[in-house]
């Protein structure tokens, strides 16, 4: 069936997982797309690979392909204007991950952090090529078609009242990209959203209609459906078609 959209979550330098879902999709038509929801970067091993990746990918598939843009994007192209040590530094950020991967370096281990002589190279950011740099400027902050709108983290509550839609919201709408609500995840009601950004190990328990008894998959209530099941965390790339509602796994 053509006219499906495939909305796939936060990869995090996962290629292994990337490469398992598009394997596990159906034969795309020209009338489909492909819609990933941002944080292509940090954390795995090959951040540079699925960026690479991802923008060949137009390229290689007959359906439109959306590339959203995520908060570990959004972040590293504040670090290249601004110094942001409190993001860089933490090891759970992952961000020297992404470094090493695109300078061609071993992945870090577990707690890691960059050595004095990277220190530099690293907290600047000067390390991605331009042409990466424009890639990541370009990617949209959301995606809306007639089966639901794509974002990467939720929608934000408007002053008086109700959420938001991107349209709505001054420009850029960095809250797409960044804000964990609760309120959001519990009341949000509209037309459907698709969003990662938050492992749906730490989304309302009790609300998801979709395998209950396993906390790290797929979590989906009412009209929000959220898709990062922690890959680049232990966890593995999920992939959600719609409008019928397929789930697609690496695991």
């Amino acid at each position: 069936m053509a006219g499906r959209t495939f909305a796939i979550g936060d990869i995090h330098g996962e290629m292994d997982h990337l490469l398992t879902v598009m394997s596990r999709l159906p034969r795309l038509d020209i009338e489909d797309t492909l819609v990933f929801l941002g944080d292509y970067i940090d954390r795995g091993p090959s951040s540079k690979q699925v960026v690479d990746y991802l923008r060949r990918l137009p390229r290689m598939v007959r359906a439109k392909v959306v590339t959203l843009r995520g908060n570990h994007e959004d972040a590293w192209l504040h670090v290249r204007k601004d110094p942001w040590p409190d993001f860089l530094r933490p090891p759970a950020h992952g961000c020297l991950a992404a470094y090493r991967s695109f300078v061609g370096k071993p992945h870090p281990e577990q707690g890691e952090m960059a050595s004095a002589d990277e220190q530099e190279e690293f907290e600047s950011g000067k390390f991605f090529p331009a042409d990466i740099v424009d890639w990541m400027n370009a990617l949209p902050y959301w995606y809306e078609d007639d089966h639901a709108l794509y974002v990467h983290a939720g929608l934000p509550k408007l002053p008086g009242g109700g959420f938001a839609h991107p349209s709505q919201l001054p420009h850029p709408p960095t809250a797409v990209l960044w804000l964990r609500d609760d309120d959001f995840f519990r009341n949000y009601r509209g037309k459907r959203v698709v969003f990662g950004h938050t492992r749906t190990e730490y989304l309302p328990e009790e609300l998801s209609g979709y395998t209950p008894e396993d906390p790290k998959d797929l979590w989906s209530y009412e009209n929000v459906l959220g898709i990062d099941t922690g890959c680049g965390n232990g966890g593995f790339l999920t992939a959600v078609e719609l409008p019928e509602l397929l789930v697609y796994e690496s695991r």
